[in-house]
């Protein structure tokens, strides 16, 4: 499975390991990108003009062109058709991963989660800034998550173990669905 970035890959490992599956054991390997636009890389590196293996991933809705365009290159014209990329295994978040995860939740359990890791008063100083006020609470708390350098990774996790059953935001549970 083709990522953009870790954090993707902690909350499908998560989603998996509440769900009974071990990916690793099941011969599946999440790969972090390092951002969409390596997508061709990726792509070139493990499909059908590389080591043939077969490819599926997560990706963010503004990003789709790149997905598009980077699997296309790769050797998935499939990718351009209407529907292609869904075809193809390649499941989109509405705006990203985080966005999913705060929906599938809700404001008041992402801020239950922040607080039971000890970071609300980091939560609060950010919602306090001049730059924030104002905002909604969903973008808060999403600003809040891409605020510090390892935080996104954190809190993927933490959010997927704060899951109820059948709250897997649809993406993650199409994508493990597909593998």
């Amino acid at each position: 499975m083709l990522v953009e970035g870790d954090s993707d890959r902690l909350a499908l490992h998560a989603v998996a390991a509440r769900h009974g599956r071990d990916l690793a054991a099941e011969g599946i390997d999440v790969v972090p990108m390092g951002g969409i636009t390596n997508t061709r890389t990726f792509a070139s590196h493990y499909g059908p003009r590389g080591l043939g293996v077969r490819l599926a991933g997560l990706y963010d809705a503004p990003e789709e062109a790149f997905v598009r365009g980077g699997l296309a290159a790769a050797g998935f014209p499939t990718a351009l058709e209407p529907g292609g990329l869904q075809r193809l295994g390649f499941f989109t978040c509405t705006a990203n991963l985080e966005d999913e995860l705060i929906r599938a939740l809700g404001t008041k359990a992402v801020e239950d989660v922040i607080e039971a890791a000890g970071e609300a008063r980091s939560l609060q100083l950010l919602a306090g800034m001049p730059a924030q006020r104002g905002w909604t609470r969903e973008a808060l708390l999403h600003r809040f998550m891409g605020s510090q350098s390892g935080r996104k990774a954190r809190y993927a996790t933490l959010l997927v173990e704060a899951l109820e059953p059948g709250q897997v935001p649809a993406p993650l549970a199409a994508l493990l669905a597909w593998v």
